[in-house]
């Protein structure tokens, strides 16, 4: 069952944000977002939070200003998604425009997991780097940060998960969610941390005159990968993400992209010059992520660091094809997890769901447990094999349930069940032994059925309204696509009745409709429909540009029907 909310518009705001000469649909739709004052939608770079509020961003600076001075040698060690990728590949590039020695290491997800485990400090002691430096990992690696002081290595921590109990013995730790950090943007990501830390060892090398000779490097050439990274990673785009998502995609529809970034538009045979933050989020973001899902992502990495146009444009071709791979395989663990929930009795069907096959990929369960989470809005943790006798989940959660938070309590109820866990509150991972796996899916129904309230379990679609007619025009769909939308600041979704005039499937799965209202005819499409409409609908859709044959039209994007 699904609830239609109409979002609060308050008329005070909408018309104070008009006098200010804000477009009047915009202006309803931003005051619904609690945008109270157009200055809010300043996006400029000046209007960016400051490096030196983030705690310990001075600190990372100085380690590394007196390393370059040292020539020491450095290493970046990413995570192996979209956000760690791109985390890698701005350190990677800010590093060496300050001519600093350096490379990185992704840990193999297969082999290694995830973050600064020991075993990759000692892959990476064999490249005898002076400096450690984390990007989107390093928070909960205790042990890592350990044995890297143990083999005399010394360790910068940039990250933006959330902490455990204990934090590692790092020499310098930068994170806005760990005590005693006091940043606005507690929400940034992976990637834009590191793009704050380089921001800041910019400024400590002009403070030392290390520009007194040669020309500072504009870092503005990186805000497209941190677009994309904060994009993909599905963090809250709060008012400080908007400004580097908006920056990114400025400089993308000015052409002024990496050409790793420039061919996987075209391997999806997208226009950089229409780029949007959808673009980012369901075109760019899971082409890199599947990299690190199925095969290595320093394939991916090498895609957003060369400067090679043919080269990139291999990547991206290979990436695409990688992708295409990630849905088909897919496509078949979802009918198996379908099969497997229909199986189960009524009474199993609980508010936390754990679903494992000996059959499902690693690298592709995270995907799954959204899938399943979308159509069941339930929590929902998806476990694939792993080796040595263990079972790998990925977690994603709906509102009213943090799924970190969760996992903390399961495992202070079952001391010793997780061997791991981590993460956020719409995204975890766990792992747990094979045999104990019964055991975590039942302690995480019962966990997530104390923590939801009745009325959590019920997927709520907070829509924008009715768009007057006028307004489902191309002009309008161009104005909404240049705006910045995404987790926490939803694109506008509006809801209408309709009359249905033509309906049909297509390739088995899609609902395309010609709707009526009025004298006014528009052309629709639900993706993954569910059952059928009759002659009048009630829609929640997002107005789009349909491109076909190099003509656009407008479309209505159907995200529900009743």
């Amino acid at each position: 069952m699904t609830r239609i909310v109409a979002r609060n518009i308050p008329p005070r705001i909408v018309w104070q944000l008009e006098q200010q000469g804000l477009h009047p649909l915009l202006a309803r739709l931003y005051a619904s977002r609690g945008v109270t004052d157009k200055a809010e939608l300043d996006y400029e770079l000046k209007s960016l939070l400051p490096p030196a509020a983030l705690t310990h961003a001075g600190d990372a600076a100085h380690i590394l200003a007196d390393a370059i001075e040292a020539d020491a040698r450095l290493l970046i060690i990413g995570d192996y998604d979209c956000d760690g990728a791109t985390a890698t590949a701005v350190g990677m590039r800010a590093l060496k425009m300050l001519g600093a020695e350096v490379d990185f290491l992704l840990p193999d997800r297969f082999k290694l997991g995830y973050g600064l485990s020991p075993e990759i400090v000692d892959v990476a002691a064999q490249q005898s780097p002076d400096l450690i430096i984390t990007v989107d990992n390093g928070i909960a690696s205790i042990e890592g940060v350990d044995r890297a002081r143990q083999l005399g290595i010394a360790t910068l921590i940039t990250d933006h998960h959330l902490p455990g109990e204990s934090l590692p013995e790092a020499d310098c730790i930068v994170n806005p969610n760990q005590p005693g950090c006091d940043f606005p943007s507690k929400c940034i990501a992976g990637v834009g941390v590191m793009f704050y830390v380089m921001l800041a060892l910019r400024a400590e090398l002009r403070e030392r005159g290390f520009f007194a000779d040669k020309p500072e490097p504009n870092f503005a050439s990186l805000l497209d990968l941190v677009a994309l990274g904060t994009v993909a990673d599905v963090v809250r785009l709060d008012r400080n993400n908007r400004i580097l998502v908006s920056q990114g995609l400025k400089r993308m529809r000015a052409g002024q992209l990496q050409p790793g970034l420039a061919a996987l538009f075209k391997a999806a045979g997208r226009d950089p010059k229409k780029a949007t933050a959808m673009d980012l989020g369901f075109i760019l973001g899971p082409r890199l992520n599947a990299a690190g899902r199925l095969a290595d992502m320093r394939l991916g990495v090498e895609c957003l660091l060369t400067e090679d146009a043919t080269r990139a444009l291999q990547i991206a071709q290979q990436l695409d094809a990688l992708n295409r791979e990630r849905r088909e395989i897919e496509s078949g663990m979802q009918e198996s997890a379908l099969i497997l929930l229909e199986s189960l009795a009524a009474d199993d069907a609980a508010p936390g769901i754990a679903l494992f096959d000996e059959s499902w990929h690693e690298g592709v369960v995270g995907i799954l447990a959204s899938r399943i989470k979308d159509k069941l809005h339930r929590p929902v943790f998806a476990f694939a094999p792993g080796e040595g006798g263990i079972v790998k989940g990925s977690g994603r959660s709906i509102p009213g349930l943090h799924l970190r938070d969760a996992l903390d309590l399961v495992a202070k109820r079952a001391p010793g069940l997780l061997v791991r866990f981590g993460g956020h509150a719409m995204a975890a991972g766990v792992t747990v032994n094979a045999e104990n796996f019964e055991k975590f899916r039942d302690l995480f129904a019962e966990v997530a059925g104390e923590l939801l309230a009745p009325a959590d379990l019920t997927r709520t679609l907070e829509t924008d309204g009715a768009l007057e007619g006028g307004y489902i025009s191309l002009e309008t769909a161009r104005l909404l696509e240049n705006e910045v939308w995404g987790q926490g600041f939803p694109a506008p979704l509006f809801m209408d009745e309709f009359e249905v005039e033509q309906q049909r499937v297509l390739k088995e799965k899609h609902l395309k409709l010609r709707l009526r209202k009025g004298n006014a005819r528009y052309d629709a499409i639900q993706f993954n429909f569910g059952t059928p409409p009759g002659t009048r609908t009630r829609a929640a859709y997002r107005l789009a540009i349909n491109e076909y044959m190099g003509v656009e039209t407008p479309q209505l994007m159907v995200e529900h029907l009743e």
